[in-house]
């Protein structure tokens, strides 16, 4: 249970430093058009791309993984909301935040004993 939930956060952390974030950083069109569309201004591209790598920085670290999938969870509420406002497409475009954010706390509730004590899913 543990390898597998450090496969899917190793999964999740370069999903979303590699996928989000360096187009972020680099100003890629792929990044810029969808902060136009949710009518966010492009000099925070930087900032958003800083704030998802130190979750995912938080995340795979496992004495700060429960810090990092909470910070994660209110960036994806974040990106949520944003979507939602311009209502953009429900299941690919809005929901995707709800599926990121489950397989955060799968990923943690797989690897981290802790985690698992308090959400007791299985007996």
């Amino acid at each position: 249970m543990k390898i597998a939930g450090w496969v899917l956060s190793v999964l999740i952390g370069l999903f979303l430093a590699v996928a989000s974030a360096v187009p972020k950083f680099l100003g890629i069109e792929a990044a810029l058009e969808p902060m136009e569309v949710v009518g966010w201004p492009v000099k925070y591209l930087v900032l958003i791309g800083a704030i998802e790598v130190g979750c995912v920085i938080l995340f795979l670290i496992p004495r700060t993984a429960l810090l990092g999938a909470v910070l994660t969870t209110g960036l994806l509420g974040a990106a949520l909301a944003a979507n939602l406002r311009v209502d953009n497409p429900l299941f690919s475009h809005t929901l995707f935040s709800i599926y990121l954010g489950v397989a955060v706390w799968m990923a943690l509730w797989l690897r981290e004993d802790r985690v698992r004590a308090v959400f007791p899913l299985l007996r």
